[in-house]
């Protein structure tokens, strides 16, 4: 499936930014080179999170399960560019997903073990899903159930395929013939993620193995990942935090990929001590925890050589302390899964001061990136969300319009989202805004879209507000993001009770649940008032709210 413009296509193969080359072929030349190296390492919670003893895979034994997955998948009827639905917990089944529906010819469109009907349906019905692809129950939730109830209210779906049935096809003997005919292109789709913004609904996200190639040279080159590293996931294995920062690059770098999540911190640091991590991203709240462990004397972090942080400014002292207890160099990342990117490593910011709030404006005019790709191949600009004009003075506030080979060619299937994202020269509009400071670095501002993001999930406050207001005690609501230590934020919902109603928290998250909604987006916190404050025309003051609950909670 291409979905980048011929014009595209030319322009960024003319330059040199595209080719020929697939993430297949990355792969196979890796477990051609390495195929005694470990590939995967599942995690060592494996039996509680799905049931099966975790297991460490050669890139020998990786790439037959890969071809015999994928011959499998051809005779259970999967054609080219049919798209294939995965809910499963990060194990190295759901890493081998990726590269085996690719070489089967199809294109693999990972969601969240968190996401219920709700969502599941809309992506089944957006993408006309052929099959998906989950385990009996996850944590108590029977997640057959719901693909049964997803594939029922589908006219597209055509299977459900278990997790031992995926297990089952990868142990098969491959058949090389059977995928003699498949042609996969490098401006195929390799992935569909989804990202949930200002939209009620998730928003497709297709990015192609040039895309991606891109994004992972970037990332690799800024934040410093070597060939062969040892690299580590603490997030789920669905969107850009876990895909683009970690697991791309191995696939290209060919190291070893040690796998993580749900997070749990003993059982992460055992990963990191143990597997000698050389690699990881981190949420802020992750690093701090690290730093302020009771036994951080103990910890021997002596092979990580680099850690990102990523969905929050990381802290001073957070990076001080991996600095001085381990000679460790964080780095700040800033990205969306619509393929945008900008890395501050210690090669382009060596001073670490500055690297806590200070981000590369890749692109700017005559400024040189450790990333040839970052300098040359990605165009920035930032656009006063009062004017629609350029700003380019140092101390100007305004919204990251981004250009590039990494971006997707538009979000899938729907053109009206793409037109509102979109200016007529191709940048995309990221809807965050930034401060523009000297020497052709930027600091993020503000998010400009109303999203709660919490524990790296990004939550629709118009999706749960419009849910809320179906609720027959509820006149109004308003959601915001309060903040927390732990996760960033949690989600609180103000609201205006019907007349002789009282409302309580658990009404609300009964209705939500009754309604099929992912239980992540659930508000945690509930503050009943007299009316929504609003500006003259009718508009939300949600800074209002926010301001409010930060006078009450301090």
């Amino acid at each position: 499936m291409i979905l980048a413009s011929k014009e595209n296509i030319k322009e960024y193969t003319d330059k040199g930014w595209w080719g020929s080359k697939t993430l297949l072929d990355y792969f196979t030349e890796n477990a051609a080179r390495f195929p005694d190296k470990e590939a995967l390492i599942d995690p060592l919670n494996k039996q509680d999170l799905a049931g099966l003893e975790p297991e460490r895979l050669s890139y020998a034994t990786l790439e037959k399960k890969v071809n015999a997955a994928a011959a499998q998948l051809l005779k259970r009827g999967l054609k080219k560019d049919d798209i294939v639905m995965v809910q499963l917990p990060n194990c190295w089944e759901l890493a081998m997903l990726y590269l085996a529906i690719t070489l089967a010819g199809g294109l693999i469109s990972p969601v969240p073990l968190q996401w219920r009907k709700k969502e599941l349906s809309y992506i089944a019905d957006l993408t006309q899903a052929r099959f998906i692809i989950t385990l009996p129950d996850f944590k108590g939730f029977s997640h057959l159930s719901l693909a049964e109830q997803v594939k029922s209210g589908s006219s597209f779906m055509q299977d459900i395929i278990t997790l031992a049935e995926i297990r089952e096809m990868s142990q098969a003997e491959p058949d090389p013939g059977a995928l003699e005919n498949i042609s996969v292109d490098a401006n195929d789709i390799f992935t569909l993620c989804w990202t949930s913004g200002t939209e009620a609904e998730p928003k497709g996200c297709p990015l192609s193995h040039n895309n991606w190639i891109n994004q992972s040279n970037v990332q690799a080159e800024s934040a410093g990942i070597n060939a062969g590293d040892i690299q580590l996931t603490a997030g789920p294995l669905v969107n850009m935090a876990s895909v683009g920062t970690t697991f791309i690059p191995w696939i290209i770098l060919g190291g070893t990929f040690v796998l993580h999540h749900p997070f749990d911190p003993q059982i992460f640091m055992q990963q990191m001590i143990k597997e000698k991590v050389n690699y990881t991203l981190l949420v802020p709240a992750v690093a701090n925890m690290i730093v302020k462990h009771p036994q951080v004397d103990s910890f021997d972090l002596s092979a990580v050589r680099a850690i990102t942080l990523g969905s929050a400014p990381p802290s001073l002292f957070t990076m001080q302390e991996f600095k001085r207890r381990w000679n460790i160099d964080i780095g700040n990342i800033w990205g969306q899964n619509e393929g945008t990117g900008i890395v501050s490593g210690p090669k382009d910011v060596p001073e670490m001061e500055m690297r806590v709030n200070h981000l590369p404006q890749f692109g700017a005019k005559g400024a040189k990136w450790t990333s040839k790709v970052a300098s040359e191949g990605i165009r920035t600009k930032l656009i006063s969300p009062d004017t629609g004009l350029e700003v380019t003075e140092v101390g100007e506030v305004g919204e990251l319009a981004y250009k590039g080979p990494n971006i997707i060619p538009g979000y899938f299937k729907r053109p009206d989202m793409t037109e509102k994202a979109f200016d007529s020269e191709g940048y995309f509009y990221t809807g965050d805004l930034f401060v523009i400071r000297e020497n052709h670095f930027i600091r993020f501002f503000e998010r400009k879209k109303d999203i709660i993001v919490r524990g790296g999930f990004n939550i629709s406050a118009q999706e749960v507000e419009n849910t809320i207001l179906a609720h027959p005690k509820v006149v109004d609501a308003a959601v915001v993001g309060r903040p927390d230590e732990i996760l960033g934020e949690k989600t609180c919902v103000f609201v205006v009770p019907a007349q002789g109603e009282t409302v309580e928290l658990k009404d609300i998250t009964g209705f939500l649940e009754e309604q099929g909604m992912a239980k992540y987006k659930f508000p945690e916190f509930i503050e009943i008032i007299d009316s929504l404050p609003r500006n003259p025309v009718g508009k939300l003051l949600k800074k209002d709210l926010r301001q409010a609950l930060k006078e009450k909670n301090g």
